[in-house]
């Protein structure tokens, strides 16, 4: 029995065949022959598969000696022999033509699948961030909206301050407890975010201030707050109320010295800021 050597793929097998004496090289008379021509193509297809995967498949031994062969079938005019040779190295050529066929394919397969991957990470990570924001607007408005009813009691509060003059020893220990609440619920708001607007020596903001008068002010020039009514507030950038205001109009006209009408217009203006205290104040409760 001979060793059999071939491919799997292509169902060839051939017998390594014993060695022989060796012969006198055969020297080509006509390099364009056939036989030439032969030995030449072949000498290339066995360079392409030793370099690439039919290396694998068919060690270099075994291709340099079907070479061999094929140069000795080629010298002793055996067509049969030469003609199955040939068809294995064109079934082994096929084969590779397929198999680059196939990793090209897989290849653009593998890249369209990347930049499927790609976008549907990026598409995940919009909806994740997406998804965060509009969880914390939630949350932002359900604590607008609770601090907004509360703000009334803290105006309670601070409108009580301003108004409870303490006399005895247990009316000053009732009002330190009050004042202790009030201190509370300041911290509790200022924990949760929630800021006052600044007002006083501010430019006037009527996206921040609501304006309910202006007066003349040799101090302050026109369009800056001179004085507050009611506190507004702000939870993150949200304005949970305006801040009512007086914003100064600038130096007024002048006025004539002495004479008996600057001190009816001083009551008169006195009266008019005293009602509409009265009228923020009414609103504010």
């Amino acid at each position: 029995m001979f060793p059999l050597y071939g491919s799997v793929s292509s169902g060839l097998f051939l017998p390594l065949e014993r060695p022989k004496p060796r012969k006198p090289r055969r020297r080509f008379k006509n390099p364009k022959s056939r036989t030439h021509q032969m030995v030449l193509l072949m000498s290339k297809m066995v360079l392409v598969m030793v370099d690439t995967t039919c290396a694998e498949e068919a060690p270099t031994s075994v291709i340099l000696t079907l070479l061999q062969s094929y140069k000795e079938a080629l010298a002793n005019n055996d067509d049969a022999r030469v003609a199955e040779i040939e068809a294995f190295f064109k079934s082994v050529e096929d084969e590779k033509i397929e198999l680059e066929s196939q990793l090209t394919k897989l290849s653009e397969e593998l890249s369209i699948e990347k930049d499927r991957l790609i976008r549907i990470s990026a598409d995940f990570d919009n909806f994740r961030k997406r998804t965060e924001k509009e969880r914390l607007s939630l949350v932002t408005n359900a604590q607008g909206e609770v601090v907004e009813r509360l703000l009334q009691v803290l105006d309670n509060f601070e409108r009580a301050k301003t108004q409870i003059k303490v006399e005895t020893e247990g009316e000053e220990k009732v009002n330190k407890s009050y004042q202790s609440i009030y201190k509370q619920l300041v911290e509790i708001f200022s924990s949760l975010g929630v800021v006052p607007v600044e007002t006083i020596g501010k430019p006037f903001d009527p996206l921040l201030h609501e304006a309910i008068m202006r007066e003349d002010s040799d101090i302050y020039e026109e369009g800056i707050i001179i004085e507050e009514y009611r506190k507004g507030f702000k939870l993150g950038d949200r304005l949970l109320r305006p801040s009512m205001v007086k914003v100064s109009a600038g130096p007024g006209p002048a006025k004539p010295e002495g004479g008996p009408s600057e001190g009816g217009a001083d009551v008169e203006e006195g009266e008019t800021t005293e009602r509409n205290t009265s009228e923020v104040e009414a609103e504010s409760s």
